[in-house]
C-alpha cells in the first residue's frame, strides 16, 4: 500500500498511446492530488495534451510521479511534483502556494488522493484506520479547496473524485465508503456555495477502476474477480475516465456545477 505501477499485471492504461488532445485547457493551470498514478496520472496526461500545466502531488511514489511528468513535458507543459503527506493542512496548503509560485496560480483542482483499506467486520476497523482513512479523503479535500479558492478566478473549476461506494457502499470497504458518500455531499453544497464567485464544483464517480490501490488493498480474491460486478464484466482503465475530468474542467462546460459524473461500467448510481 498504495502500491506502485510497475508492479502490476496487467499495466494499467493512463492514454499514453491513446489520447489526443484538442486544446480544451490551453494555458490553464491545474493541481491534481494522487497524480503519479491510477486516475491521477490519466487525468494529467490528458490536462497536458489539452494545454494545462499541472502540478501532481503525491506521498512518496517517487518512481510513479517521475514518469507522469515525463508524459506531461512530453506534451510541452510545465510540470511540477510535491511530495508529502495530504494528511497535514499545512502541507495541503504548501500545495497550493507551490502552485501559485511556480505555474503562476490555480485554475482547475482534481481531489485525487485517497486512502482504502478492506476489513470483514467493523470490529477490525481501529480507530486509527477510520481518523486516516477520513483524514486523508476528506480533511485534505477540504483544506485544498479552501486554500485554493482565494486563486481561483471566475471560470475555475473544482473535481473530486467520489466513488461508485457513494451510492452502493461494498461493506469490506466500510471507512472508505463513508468517505465517498461525503465527498458527493461536499461537491453538491460546494457547487452552492461558489457559484457566486463564478467557480464550479463537480464530482465523478469511478467504478471499479484499475488502478495500484486495488491489487494493494484488496485480497486476491477480490482483485482476480475486480470489475465483473458491473454490466461491463470488467474493470476500467485509467484512461476511460480521463475525458469526464476534461469535459468538468473545460470552461465551455460553464452551466454544469454540483454534478456527479458517473464512469461505472453500466452500473446506475442512484
Amino acid at each position: 500500500m498504495p502500491g506502485l505501477t510497475r508492479e502490476m499485471q496487467p499495466v494499467p492504461d493512463h492514454g499514453e498511446q491513446s489520447y489526443r488532445g484538442s486544446g480544451r485547457l490551453t494555458g490553464k493551470k491545474a493541481v491534481i492530488t494522487g497524480g503519479d498514478s491510477g486516475i491521477g496520472r490519466a487525468v494529467a496526461i490528458a490536462f497536458a495534451r489539452e494545454g494545462a500545466d499541472v502540478l501532481i502531488a503525491y506521498l512518496e511514489e517517487d518512481e510513479d510521479a517521475q514518469e507522469t511528468r515525463r508524459h506531461i513535458e512530453e506534451a510541452g507543459r510545465k510540470a511540477v511534483l510535491v511530495s508529502g503527506d495530504l494528511q497535514s493542512a499545512d502541507h495541503c496548503r504548501q500545495v497550493i502556494d507551490k502552485a501559485v509560485s511556480e505555474l503562476g496560480g490555480v485554475d482547475i483542482l482534481v481531489n485525487n488522493a485517497a486512502h482504502q483499506a478492506s476489513f470483514p467486520s467493523i470490529e477490525e476497523i481501529s480507530d486509527e484506520e477510520w481518523e486516516l482513512t477520513f483524514r486523508v479523503n476528506i480533511h485534505a479535500m477540504f483544506y485544498l479547496t479552501k486554500a485554493a479558492v482565494k486563486h481561483m478566478k471566475p471560470g475555475s473549476a473544482i473535481i473530486n473524485t467520489a466513488s461508485i461506494n457513494s451510492d452502493s457502499p461494498n461493506p469490506s470497504l466500510l471507512a472508505y465508503a463513508t468517505t465517498k458518500g461525503a465527498i458527493q455531499n461536499f461537491t453538491a453544497g460546494l457547487a452552492q456555495l461558489l457559484a457566486e464567485k463564478g467557480v464550479r464544483a463537480n464530482a465523478v464517480a469511478p467504478g471499479p477502476i484499475w488502478t495500484p490501490l486495488i491489487p494493494s488493498t484488496l485480497p486476491e480474491k477480490s482483485v482476480k474477480n475486480f470489475g465483473k460486478q458491473v454490466p461491463m464484466q470488467r474493470p476500467g482503465q485509467p484512461a476511460e475516465l480521463a475525458t469526464a475530468y476534461v469535459m468538468l474542467a473545460d470552461p465551455l462546460s460553464s452551466y454544469v456545477s454540483g454534478a456527479t459524473i458517473a464512469v461505472t461500467g453500466g452500473k446506475p448510481i442512484i
